[in-house]
């Protein structure tokens, strides 16, 4: 019997990467990049089809990654975490050019509003 797969294919976090320019899309930093759930996959993965989809990923740093678990509330707050039965498509991502920003499955990103700093 085959493994599940339990983390987004190299082609989804090629478009993740490509989509956040690069960098974190806490910081903006460019170093120790990794992907990050914003719905947390759960113990040895989960079973939904849209886990491991570009609206459920962003690129994040390692400091920043740490900081979502120790700042849950903000984290929510600005999007960078989302709680289920949300769906990550419907819950806007604060990035660090101050705008938000609602995520497609497809690796879009388009402007919903700009967030005074």
């Amino acid at each position: 019997m085959a493994r599940r797969r339990t983390s987004p294919t190299e082609v989804v976090r090629t478009i993740v990467y490509d989509r956040d320019g690069g960098a974190c899309a806490r910081c903006g930093s460019t170093h120790n990049l990794t992907i990050h759930h914003r719905v947390n996959r759960g113990m040895g993965g989960a079973r939904e089809a849209w886990i491991n989809q570009a609206h459920n990923l962003l690129t994040v740093c390692t400091v920043c990654n740490g900081w979502f678990e120790d700042n849950p509330k903000e984290a929510y707050a600005a999007g960078w975490k989302v709680r289920r039965p949300e769906l990550p498509s419907e819950v806007e991502v604060l990035y660090p050019d101050g705008v938000l920003y609602r995520l497609d499955p497809d690796g879009a990103r388009r402007t919903t509003a700009a967030v005074g700093r």
